[in-house]
């Protein structure tokens, strides 16, 4: 038998050797995909009913199974918003010239390292 060395990856099973939060998901998924395959029946058919059931089970699967370096589905998605867009963006280094009121134009940062270099080659 295998023994894992960091133990605190090991997750303790509960049923079906599913974890209890894999149960918790697979459980909600049944409880709303199973109505409504039932109650679709009917309308739509047998075909789309069970089509329409799989995609109403699919987030909670998704849920239960996907994880991403020790998070679940929902904390990466979170972090994942809050990276793109609710976080500002890179920003650029700037600097401010304090001598291009003396010289009579802006000069960007750029161009003040260019004829700094120019300067340094000329001497």
């Amino acid at each position: 038998m295998n023994v894992p060395n960091d133990l605190s990856r090991v997750k303790t099973k509960l049923a079906f050797n599913l974890t209890k939060r894999q149960l918790i998901c697979f459980g909600g998924g049944g409880l709303v995909g199973v109505p409504a395959y039932l109650l679709a029946r009917g309308p739509i058919g047998r075909t789309g009913a069970m089509f329409l059931m799989l995609g109403i089970m699919l987030p909670a699967f998704l849920m239960a199974m996907y994880e991403k370096d020790g998070l679940p589905f929902e904390k990466v998605v979170r972090n994942i918003i809050r990276a793109r867009f609710l976080r500002p963006g890179p920003r650029p280094y700037r600097t401010q010239n304090i001598y291009a009121p003396f010289a009579g134009k802006e000069v960007s940062a750029s161009e003040h390292t260019d004829q700094k270099r120019r300067t340094r080659k000329g001497r």
